[in-house]
């Protein structure tokens, strides 16, 4: 009896593991190009959208950012917050997005950050070597990707590059 009730638990489990599963966002890989800070390559970043035609600001969509240089947190912080009040009407230090400015650390050489924007729920994430630094719930989230798709990008060859 004990085992007829275990296994039945273990399927009611893996049926809800899959149902979550398939209603959560497939995301392909659109593109790749090198984040170049004035005239260095400091790494590379990957756009990864559901539908890679489609507008970012209406679908799940992930960025990854991988660093070959150590790059100290403040710098993420400052150009973060700098690309967002260039892109943002009303945004200061009281905007939920500079919650997730508030979670950069610093990197070394190898590490990888992840964006990943969440459309059914309104939520974003950040990772730092697949680890989850924090999120914010906001129906405004995916603005954050205003810093490098914005009418005033952080690099506007990368915007080209990643959404072309």
């Amino acid at each position: 009896m004990d085992i007829a009730v275990q296994k039945s638990g273990i399927l009611i489990l893996l049926g809800i593991l899959i149902a979550s599963h398939a209603n959560a966002a497939e995301l392909k890989k659109c593109s790749s190009a090198p984040l170049m800070v004035t005239s260095q390559k400091v790494g590379n970043v990957s756009y990864f959208a559901e539908d890679c035609l489609k507008s970012w600001q209406n679908q799940s969509i992930k960025m990854d950012f991988s660093y070959n240089r150590d790059i100290p947190e403040w710098a993420f912080k400052r150009a973060a917050a700098h690309y967002l009040k260039k892109n943002i009407s009303g945004f200061d230090a009281k905007s939920p997005l500079n919650h997730i400015n508030e979670l950069y650390r610093p990197i070394k050489s190898g590490d990888l950050y992840s964006l990943y924007y969440q459309h059914e729920n309104q939520k974003l994430e950040l990772k730092l070597n697949q680890k989850l630094l924090g999120s914010i719930n906001n129906p405004n989230a995916n603005q954050y990707f205003k810093i490098w798709f914005g009418s005033e990008p952080f690099n506007a060859k990368l915007k080209q590059q990643l959404l072309n």
